[in-house]
């Protein structure tokens, strides 16, 4: 009776066992999951869902050849061989079906339109320099240039380096204040591997961004889809990145590293000195996708900027072959200084509908600075034998004048920037109204205790503008004073309140495309220094941009742009070379107005772009 039964269920056993699984998840080149595609072979087959999913039965011992179709994409075909009943992963990538498409191209020029320039941030690692990454492209760029190539600070069409605005992802952010504008500097707050896209606007951008009057430098950090890490190495130091994608791509991570010792540049220059710079950086960028509706978003940085500099020799010749002369300095003393800084933003866009965008956002910004130094110098100035058939031939053997001189700082800087703000966008027919309001405290500790000393010949140089000094003559009465003594404390308090609205209309006239851009921005400021009366001030900036597009056979684009623009003074334009702080200050004021022209056109099948631009610019 069982082996009547094993032979009649024998059959049945065999014919179950006669296929294997094919399953996986169908996406995009970014990863994007499709939905609805075919995955077919000779006359069975499936479809993915939703999420991209599928799951297919394909015989034993033969080779099956599976095809993956769907109407947007091109199509796949892969072949499997199952050598036994074992389950197959396989995750297929289609490609977009746009190879019929390739006569006509489509260019969204809003961003032209605007005034911005889009920068390809593959370009970054083919640009070398002392500080390789954004600015070093923006270097490039017409009426952009800086006086320092180890610098990341930059000048726009003249104007000064803090006049410049930087975005990222949305966020104002901040560099350290430097108690020593230009002297001391670290990496820039930018982390070239974690670049997504650059815009650069070098004058005349809209209201929506915040009040500086020579550029915008408009960032967005990338959200990984896959796992990811680099790593760049060199003398100067390291730079390390890794991203993922967690939680089926809701939660998408970043995390960069940097370090940096310029030491191999600034040790090779005309003083003898024992100078290691060094610069840290961490930065994180995390997204969370909660709903269809709701994204949450984090953004921190913490680098830390250390400078132990001891100046040991200087020789410096110059003048002619007939009366040449050398100076020699013999330095005594060190200097000290750290530059710690804390930045931290949280953001939340909210999508009401299709039309209607909130974005919320808190960030704060802290940075401690300290600048300790005691430099004791002596210098002597001296002639040079320029006998040929001289034993002494080329050294010094008359000096003309020597001295001495002492610098001393005791300086610290304690700042606090806290700030909420709330922007809203809405889309209806072809106007975009855009809208924000921001509210900022700043506390910002200021302690000053730096003097100069300098001793000529024997004789204390007195500071500029002092008492008349007839010695040997008249003999001197007055008290003995620094050549330079600066002595301070601060506190200062400052509260704004900043608005913007703004109006986008893309329309045509006949076949011209037209776009138009009408904003005003509002800044209010109240300020109180060393518990002294409070100061209120108030400008307003009214803005327009208008571009048109002509229907031509030429790709040509006209721009025009203008406004009033101001910037409020921060805690530089406060303080003065004293140390003292003037809560009088009014903003820096100045009217804009750009015009230019962009021809996009082939030469020697290679694309070519020709930018034409007047901008004018008047102080007031």
């Amino acid at each position: 009776m069982k082996q009547l039964i094993i032979i009649l269920f024998f059959p049945v056993f065999i014919f179950a066992q006669k296929t294997a699984i094919l399953k996986g998840k169908v996406t995009d080149r970014n990863n994007n999951p499709i939905e609805n595609v075919a995955i077919t072979y000779s006359d069975k087959g499936t479809t993915s869902d939703k999420n991209g999913n599928y799951k297919l039965s394909i015989p034993i011992h033969k080779t099956t050849v599976v095809t993956f179709s769907h109407i947007s994409f091109e199509k796949k075909i892969k072949k499997f061989t199952a050598r036994g009943t074992k389950t197959f992963n396989y995750f297929p990538k289609l490609e977009a079906l746009d190879k019929n498409l390739k006569e006509v191209v489509v260019k969204n020029r809003k961003k032209e339109a605007q005034g911005m320039l889009k920068i390809d941030s593959k370009k970054m690692n083919n640009l070398i320099g002392a500080n390789a990454g954004v600015e070093n492209i923006l270097m490039t760029l017409p009426g952009v240039n800086n006086n320092n190539e180890l610098s990341t600070q930059y000048n726009v069409r003249g104007g000064n380096f803090d006049e410049n605005l930087v975005y990222v992802n949305g966020i104002e952010v901040y560099r350290p204040f430097l108690i020593r504008s230009g002297q001391q500097e670290g990496l820039s707050f930018i982390n070239s591997q974690m670049v997504q896209n650059i815009n650069f606007s070098a004058g005349g951008f809209q209201a929506r961004y915040g009040d500086r009057l020579s550029s915008v430098l408009d960032i967005t950090y990338r959200k990984p889809q896959s796992f990811k890490a680099q790593i760049d190495l060199s003398l100067l130091g390291a730079n390390i990145s890794v991203e993922n994608s967690y939680l089926n791509n809701q939660l998408n991570v970043i995390v960069g590293v940097r370090y940096r010792d310029n030491s191999l540049f600034v040790n090779n220059k005309q003083t003898e000195v024992n100078f290691r710079p060094q610069f840290t950086d961490f930065q994180t960028y995390l997204s969370y996708k909660y709903s269809n509706k709701l994204t949450l978003n984090f953004l921190s940085n913490f680098s830390l900027n250390k400078y132990n500099y001891k100046p040991l020799t200087r020789k410096t010749r110059f003048g002619g072959f007939v009366n040449p002369i050398e100076l020699v300095v013999f330095y005594q003393g060190q200097e000290k200084d750290e530059f710690k800084t804390l930045f931290g933003a949280f953001s939340a866009d909210y999508k009401i509908n299709e039309n209607l965008k909130l974005t919320g956002t808190i960030s704060s910004f802290n940075t401690q600075e300290e600048e300790y130094f005691d430099i004791a110098a002596a210098y002597n100035l001296g002639e040079i034998n320029t006998s040929a058939g001289s034993e002494n031939f080329g050294e010094v053997e008359f000096s003309q004048g020597i001295g001495s001189q002492i610098n001393h700082a005791r300086n610290d800087l304690d700042a606090l920037i806290n700030a909420i703000q709330i922007r809203a966008s809405l889309k209806k027919g072809k106007n975009e109204w855009q809208a924000g309001i921001k509210y900022q405290t700043e506390n910002i500790r200021d302690k000053i205790n730096e003097w100069e000393i300098i001793d000529s010949v024997g004789f204390s140089v007195r500071p500029p503008n002092s008492l008349i000094n007839n010695q040997p003559y008249e003999s001197y009465s007055g008290p003995i004073e620094p050549y330079q003594n600066v002595k301070a404390k601060n506190t200062i308090d400052t509260k704004r309140i900043t608005g913007f609205v703004q109006l986008s209309r893309k329309t045509f006239i006949e076949n011209h495309e037209l776009w138009m851009n009408f904003g005003v921005r509002v800044h209010h400021w109240n300020i109180k220094a060393n518990a002294l009366n409070q100061k209120s001030n108030t400008v307003i900036s009214p803005r327009i941009q208008l571009a048109i597009k002509p229907n031509w056979n030429a790709d040509m684009l006209f721009r025009l742009s203008g406004g009033w623009y101001a910037q409020p003074p921060f805690y530089k334009e406060f303080r003065g070379y004293d140390g003292l702080v003037n809560p009088d200050v009014k903003a820096q004021k100045s009217i804009h107005i750009v015009t230019g022209n962009d021809y996009s056109f082939k030469l020697w099948n290679r694309p070519f772009k020709l930018t034409t631009e007047i901008y004018r610019s008047e102080e007031r």
